[in-house]
């Protein structure tokens, strides 16, 4: 089950799991970055730079040490010349401005040479098993030399400009999980418990990668102006996120883990669901949805992005939830119930979740206890000895939107999704004019679930109520989806409820999803197939530890230069 199990008055599992409501969701106080923020300010977590190496144009080696009150770490930094050329966010790329690995463990001489080897390499390279991140990033083309020349000159980077393009890096990957020689997960979560909550680490190295931005700025414009350059203001830094860019490689990781997925969609619904039942629209709480609900507003007017689509869907945002204020102002509200079926009945899937995003924020004191419950243990079994009957009545129970779907129509099958064999991308293809379908990913998962369905009725017809044991050895290749079935028929959120193999699926709605889930909000989609996006924005710097903190930075908007 659920490691949420038991709460009540969730939202029907067909609303929450629509893959267009889901490609509409926005971070809220229990995104990872929030998680990660609010650990490290409250725990009094220390980051200090150890080593800045570096030399008068930035390039050379940095470290900054996190003490965490339970262990010390490290981030490791190597910074490189990089020809304009050859800065892409493809994962293709084989150079890069920066390259970090975030490692346990000291941090000796002959250690930091073996990084110093291998970490510039990335993919190509091997770390040790006390690393467990290791990531990349470039320059923004359009804030970095702009930034930098505004500090030679003595003066502040103009905020309208930085709204722009909110951030001085782009994270081009981030990589966890045992790859390229690093600690697996389970080594992670059991042996640094700091990081046992799902990509704490993977966010740290974000964070600290917009750490470096800021601080390489500086130092870039003190050497080449000792005697008049400026630093960048405080604020202005806060305003500043890490820049990330986002295709199809995150897609397939929703549908290739249905469990932890479910898991957090369900501690989101039940953090709405207890929201809904003990807040209270009193005096205090309304002050604090119509702030928050006017700096929403506000960030969604201060989002720069080219996507017509994207444009309109802030746009009308921005106006239904100016309604939205509007209609609770003039209500005397009885319940928070009353804001969310108001909104139901009146807006827009977009203004719906923006909406209980920002309730979830009035009253985050309620849900906070609930992120101890974002982590799952991930286990999908065979129950061999279940009855074909029973599977039956799972499948069409708990995946009628799958059977629903008519594949009798060439257009519902017509993408297939592949890795590419030069770097093991996921990518589309076209079954009317591509090759390779035979190697397609199982990620289809309505069309796996009728063709077993179908071989399921056909042999029962045949043999009787069988066992699914029995089945499968008649039918191996339905082994993989049956067990998923059974897993999932014990969740509270199952399964996205998409036919992913449609000619219109849209990836970006799945991206979108997870990456609400890591705390991104400022989305400027580039393609169908890929984002750009900006983390931490607003968040507190590394000067901030220690001083009080209000958990305030979220929905981020621009400051005066002043």
């Amino acid at each position: 089950m659920s490691a949420v199990a038991g709460v009540l008055d969730c939202r029907p599992v067909s609303t929450v799991m629509d893959l267009e409501r889901l490609g509409t969701l926005y971070p809220y106080p229990l995104s990872f970055m929030r998680c990660l923020v609010r650990r490290i300010m409250t725990e009094g977590w220390s980051i200090t730079r150890t080593k800045f190496e570096l030399d008068a144009d930035g390039y050379g080696d940095a470290v900054y040490k996190i003490d965490t009150g339970n262990d010390t770490f490290n981030f490791v930094i190597f910074s490189h010349y990089l020809d304009s050329e050859d800065r892409s966010d493809r994962v293709i790329a084989e150079a890069w401005d920066m390259t970090a690995t975030l490692c346990a463990g000291d941090l000796t001489d002959d250690r930091l040479a073996r990084l110093k080897a291998n970490v510039p390499l990335q993919e190509a390279g091997r770390v040790d098993c006390e690393c467990f991140v290791l990531t990349r990033a470039n320059k923004s083309s359009r804030n970095f030399n702009y930034v930098v020349d505004c500090l030679v000159q003595g003066k502040q980077p103009d905020v309208n400009l930085i709204a722009k393009v909110g951030y001085l890096f782009r994270t081009t990957a981030v990589y966890g999980s045992g790859k390229f020689g690093m600690a697996d997960w389970e080594k992670v979560c059991h042996r640094y418990p700091d990081f046992s909550r799902p990509f704490m680490g993977e966010m740290l190295a974000c964070f600290l990668i917009r750490q470096f931005s800021l601080e390489l700025a500086d130092w870039v414009a003190v050497n080449r102006a000792p005697e008049t350059a400026a630093t960048l203001s405080n604020d202005i830094k806060r305003y500043f996120g890490i820049g990330n860019a986002t295709g199809l490689g995150m897609a397939p990781y929703l549908i290739n883990h249905p469990s932890l997925i479910s898991n957090w969609i369900h501690v989101k619904e039940a953090a709405l669901s207890e929201v809904i039942q003990k807040g209270k629209p009193d005096a205090s709480a309304l002050d604090r949805f119509h702030a928050i609900g006017k700096k929403a507003i506000q960030h969604l007017l201060e989002i720069s992005t080219d996507n017509i689509d994207q444009n309109q869907l802030n746009k009308s945002a921005r106006t239904e939830a100016k309604t939205v204020l509007d209609w609770v102002q003039s209500t005397k509200l009885s319940s928070w119930h009353n804001l969310i079926e108001y909104c139901s009945q009146n807006m827009g899937v977009e203004t719906q979740e923006l909406i209980n995003s920002i309730l979830l924020e009035v009253h985050k004191d309620l849900i906070i206890g609930l992120e101890e419950k974002l982590s799952v243990n991930e286990v999908y079994q065979l129950k061999p000895e279940m009855s074909l009957s029973k599977a039956k009545n799972i499948i069409e129970t708990a995946y009628d939107w799958a059977l629903s779907t008519d594949y009798s129509d060439a257009s519902a099958f017509e993408t297939f999704w592949y890795r590419s064999e030069e770097k093991m991308e996921p990518r589309l293809g076209q079954r009317s004019k591509d090759i390779g379908a035979e190697k397609e990913m199982l990620l289809g998962i309505a069309w796996a679930v009728q063709c077993c369905y179908d071989d399921l009725q056909d042999y029962c017809a045949k043999e009787g109520n069988k066992s699914v044991g029995e089945f499968v050895f008649h039918y191996p290749k339905h082994r993989y989806i049956l067990r998923r079935v059974q897993t999932m028929a014990d969740t509270a959120f199952g399964e996205i409820r998409a036919n992913v193999l449609d000619e219109g699926v849209l990836p970006i709605q799945l991206l979108r999803c997870k990456l609400s889930f890591f705390g991104v909000g400022k989305f400027d989609p580039k393609s169908k197939l890929w984002v750009r996006n900006t983390m931490f924005q607003g968040a507190p710097l590394t000067s901030d530890m220690g001083k009080p903190f209000k958990d305030d930075w979220f929905f981020p908007v621009m400051q005066s230069n002043g």
